[in-house]
Parts: C-alpha cells; structure tokens; sequence
C-alpha cells in the first residue's frame, strides 16, 4: 500500500506548486491562486473536513443568476450530504482598518456567503436542481494572511462571527502553505486527492450527483 501511495504522489509537482503560490502571494493575485488552486486539489487539504476518501471539488458554480461559489465539494457523511461552497480572495487582503474595524472589502466577501445562504433557503428547490440533496451547507471564506488574523482584536472578531452561524468559517490564506508543507513533510496524508488531482467542471456536478449511489439514498429521503 506504501509503494502505491509513493506512486500517486507524483501527480502533484510540490516544487513547483510551491514557487507558483508564492508567487501568486507576493503579487497578491486572485486569479492566479484559484488557478493554480483548480490544477492541485491538495491546496484545499485543510479545509476538507474528512481527508481519506475525498469527493471531487468542483469549480466556480452558479446559481441565483449572478450568484457563484469559487469551489464546492460534498462531504457524504453518514447522517446526510454536507456541501462546502468556498469563497477565496486575495491572500493579502487587507481585512481591518486602523480603528479595528473589518473593511469595506472583507464585509462584502462576508456578504457574498450570506447571500448563498439566504438564497438556498428562499429557494429550497435549487438545492436539489444543482446539488442533488442538501442535508446541510458549509461556507468558508479564505481571505487575508494570518499575519492579518494574528492581532488580538482580529482574532477575537473572527471567533464571534464564527460564533454567530456555525455554518460559516472564516480561515486565513495560509492554509494553502500549510497543504504544501503537509504534502512534503507527511505525504501519505494527501493520498486521497491524487484521485481527484484537477478540480472539476461545474458542468460536471449534474452527472457526477446523478451516478453516486449515496446521493440517490438521500435524494429520496430530502425531497
């Protein structure tokens, strides 16, 4: 099982995923991370809540019109389908003013996974179109460094919103240099994404809900 693991890691070029994130970093660009993001799945390891026997992520899917999540991905627990829509922004996101206060920028990011969340539930009926079925949503924000997140009053903010809805998560940039150091330091953990090295086309989510049998269980049962 070892000498298998050794061999899917070669899917993932860490030398070179790690020069192009930093690059993307120091250029502060949010294209070029959520590209280099879609070509190595590995890059979202700490946000997967369970890490053996991934689900492919997806992405940039729509809904509500002028709505979109930058990935989604369900994690089939045993007490219903979880999906996590993600929303990434620039790595060095400038999150507080010099009074404390969140930015313009960081608040619109915040509004935009409200959004998805008010429209799913005024709109019950698209969950199902687009994902299948829905036990329940996870939304994550990836934004700013954790030099960012690291004054007091930046991490006390951040645990009362986290607070304020346990379907929301709000985690710092870094988790991407966190994946690359896991992936070099304890390869074997990131074995189950070189099943799903690439992340997948949103046109891709129909099919992919339509041909799992764990869905059709739970489609039954949240109509």
């Amino acid at each position: 099982m070892s000498l298998m693991k050794e061999t899917k890691l070669s899917v993932f070029d860490l030398p070179l995923v790690e020069l192009q994130i930093k690059k993307a970093f120091e250029s502060n660009n949010e294209i070029d991370l959520l590209k280099i993001i879609k070509n190595n799945t590995f890059l979202l390891y700490e946000l997967y809540a369970r890490k053996w026997g991934i689900q492919p992520p997806f992405a940039e899917i729509s809904f509500g019109g002028d709505l979109r999540c930058d990935f989604a991905w369900l994690n089939d627990n045993s007490d219903g389908p979880e999906w996590y829509l993600v929303e990434i922004e620039k790595p060095n996101l400038q999150l507080f003013t010099t009074k404390n206060d969140p930015t313009a920028r960081l608040n619109h990011a915040i509004s935009q996974l409200e959004s998805w969340e008010r429209y799913f539930e005024e709109n019950p009926s698209e969950k199902n179109r687009i994902f299948g079925a829905v036990g329940r949503f996870k939304f994550i924000l990836v934004a700013g460094s954790s030099v960012s997140w690291n004054s007091e009053s930046a991490k006390k903010w951040r645990i009362h919103r986290n607070k304020q809805n346990r379907n929301f998560e709000i985690r710092s940039s870094n988790i991407f240099l966190k994946a690359i150091e896991t992936a070099k330091n304890f390869p074997n953990q990131i074995w189950s994404f070189n099943d799903h090295p690439v992340a997948l086309n949103h046109k891709d989510l129909y099919g992919y809900w339509q041909n799992y049998s764990y869905m059709d269980h739970w489609r039954k049962i949240l109509k």
